[in-house]
């Protein structure tokens, strides 16, 4: 059970959560037992840096109902090993750390009312236009206001009333912008963009070019929402080495989704002075204490009926953390002692500088609960994903000839790990 008080304006309370219900002794002995193999399984790994994901990702199956099992029980091992294949992939493909958080302070104040809630929608408002009639002379669309109208400037040597309302524009950006979203010069023809704007083809145009100003600041609410259809596809496909991989780095985003601090802009402690507060959040404390201290056995998994939303809330009420990640970290700074709060420690044959056990105990304490529930919260939301998927498909009868996936899952969707030219300039989150 955790409380928490004002953050970032919004006055919240949780309550304890009884996820199971009355248990027979059994039953309670049959979790312990479950629980005590699963974390020997963690022991022996050896790999520090992705112990949070792995974890999170193999309680999950256990929240999947008997039908479900047949597949993902063969393969826990795939999912639980192949939870970190998105961060694998992060420089590999320049689209690719954009889908793992989110900068919501970039947007304003909470609930970021003038970020739309569908992808293209942000999308077609958050980029511009560029028509470049030259190396030196271009004219800018808005995407603020490509909603209901165009702007025009008295170097442009035309004026056309239709310019100024053009409603039908998203259905234009989705038919002929968006499909080049992944191209490495994101543009369009320009015999493309004068037909929409019937001007003449001997108007100057050497070039029509998007600038995103939105992916720069995370995608991450927009990609879990993309991939929960991409999930149902693979289910209704009966295609299970899609779905083991799918359901792995669906595992990985929605883990992400649960950190406050993939929600901020000031990620890593980098704006208040507290470099290596991610890791310390995300990592050591979860390496220090969730085999002794943490319960999750969070029940089953449930039907979600609205993903859009139900994304959405995740990384909303994640943000809504970050005031007392920080706060807390900064307050117990000052007052523990300053030679207890770091220590040296061996990983994985290297002497590592990192907190002390006793700094991090006395974080989490502050923090009342905060991490536990959070990887409480994304075990239930894998779990739930997944399910949804596969009942939204018309639940595939998966009894007969269980799959065990083989390397061949871990190709990508879109070929894009040899692209050079890296259009979207994102920062990395640690």
């Amino acid at each position: 059970m955790y409380t928490r008080q004002k953050f970032a304006g919004i006055e919240l309370e949780y309550q304890g959560f009884n996820y199971f219900g009355p248990m027979s002794r059994l039953g309670i002995l049959s979790a312990l037992c479950l629980v005590t193999l699963v974390f020997l399984g963690f022991q022996n790994r050896g790999d520090w840096g992705f112990y949070g994901h792995r974890l999170i990702n193999r309680m999950a199956v256990f929240t999947l109902p008997p039908e479900m099992m047949y597949l993902f029980k063969p393969n826990i091992d795939f999912i639980t090993e192949h939870a970190v294949d998105p961060d694998k992939r992060r420089y590999a493909s320049p689209f690719e750390a954009a889908r793992h958080y989110m900068d919501l302070d970039h947007w304003g104040q909470y609930p970021y009312d003038n970020l739309p809630r569908q992808w293209s929608e942000a999308l077609i408002k958050y980029s511009d236009i560029v028509w470049y009639r030259s190396d030196m002379d271009s004219v800018i669309y808005r995407g603020e206001d490509l909603w209901l109208r165009f702007y025009t400037t008295d170097s442009f040597p035309w004026k056309k009333s239709e310019l100024l309302d053009k409603s039908d524009f998203p259905q234009f950006f989705m038919r002929s912008i968006l499909p080049h979203y992944y191209d490495d010069e994101w543009e369009i023809p320009c015999e493309v963009w004068q037909a929409y704007l019937g001007l003449d083809k001997d108007v100057p145009c050497q070039a029509v070019r998007i600038i995103d100003s939105l992916s720069s600041h995370g995608i991450l609410p927009y990609h879990l929402i993309k991939m929960q259809r991409d999930l149902t596809e693979a289910f209704v496909d009966r295609d299970k080495s899609k779905i083991i991989r799918l359901s792995a780095e669906m595992g990985h985003y929605l883990g992400d989704a649960h950190v406050p601090l993939h929600t901020t802009s000031n990620y890593n402690g980098q704006l208040t002075d507290q470099l290596g507060i991610h890791a310390f959040w995300e990592s050591r404390i979860p390496e220090l204490f969730a085999e002794v201290d943490y319960d999750f056995f969070v029940g089953k998994a449930s039907y979600i009926s609205d993903p859009s939303e139900y994304y959405w809330n995740i990384v909303l009420t994640s943000n809504s953390f970050v005031d007392s990640v920080l706060l807390i970290e900064k307050e117990l700074s000052i007052t523990f002692p300053s030679d207890q709060q770091y220590c040296f420690d061996e990983r994985l044959d290297n002497t590592v500088r990192t907190q002390c056990r006793e700094y991090a105990r006395a974080y989490q304490t502050r923090m009342n609960g905060m991490v536990e529930a959070r990887m409480r919260q994304s075990v239930q939301a894998i779990g739930s994903s997944w399910y949804t998927a596969w009942i939204d498909a018309g639940q595939p009868d998966f009894r007969k000839d269980a799959f065990v996936a083989s390397d061949q899952t871990l190709v990508a969707e879109e070929d894009i790990s040899q692209k050079k030219e890296k259009r979207i300039k994102i920062r990395g989150h640690e």
